[in-house]
């Protein structure tokens, strides 16, 4: 196994970890879920840079990395939800996208294809990790408009956003795998 695929294993095993430190409730626990996952988020940009600069680029990796992605942010979402700082319907949203472009690159696969990420994906997967950095702070409730919008408003609006755009622009981009008569 080559090193940018033992960064994302790493990134795995980071998961349980950090939700084992949101869900207690122990002085700085949630300090510590905020550098757990942030460390976890920081290895998406590592394990991606190791593997293209090493040309340490596998199947496994492809397969593995959006996996690990998915269940760091979507653990997060889920007890964010559960602590009532981001509306299940936004949480949905971000979820259901996933599984969409999951499934399109399933269909994408059967064609013979390959769907990488592309720019807004990535652009959708860092403002995700910020965002839940942020909203895993002591000020995630600090107000930016008065009676109108706190940090985890605009965190949840930007994921939203985004995750909408780049889902959009996946299925834009790939239509033609979608042939309906198919």
């Amino acid at each position: 196994m080559n090193t940018a695929n033992k960064i994302t294993l790493v990134r795995i095993v980071m998961i349980p970890l950090f939700m084992v430190a949101m869900l207690i409730e122990l002085p700085y626990s949630r300090v510590v879920a905020l550098i757990i996952f942030a460390i976890a988020g920081i290895t998406d940009r590592v394990d991606g840079y190791v593997a293209r600069k090493y040309n340490q680029v596998t199947n496994f990796g492809k397969f593995i990395d959006p996996i690990a992605d998915k269940l760091l942010v979507t653990a997060a979402l889920i007890i964010l939800v559960q602590w009532g700082q981001i509306p299940s319907w936004a949480a949905v949203i971000i979820i259901a996208r996933e599984f969409a472009v999951s499934g399109l690159r399933l269909v994408a696969v059967g064609e013979g294809v390959v769907v990488d990420a592309g720019p807004s994906g990535k652009v959708k997967t860092v403002v995700s990790i910020v965002a839940i950095c942020f909203m895993l702070t002591d000020f995630h409730d600090a107000v930016l408009i008065s009676g109108l919008l706190n940090v985890d408003g605009l965190a949840v609006f930007l994921m939203v956003v985004t995750t909408l755009w780049s889902g959009i622009e996946y299925f834009i981009k790939n239509r033609k795998l979608l042939n309906w008569n198919k």
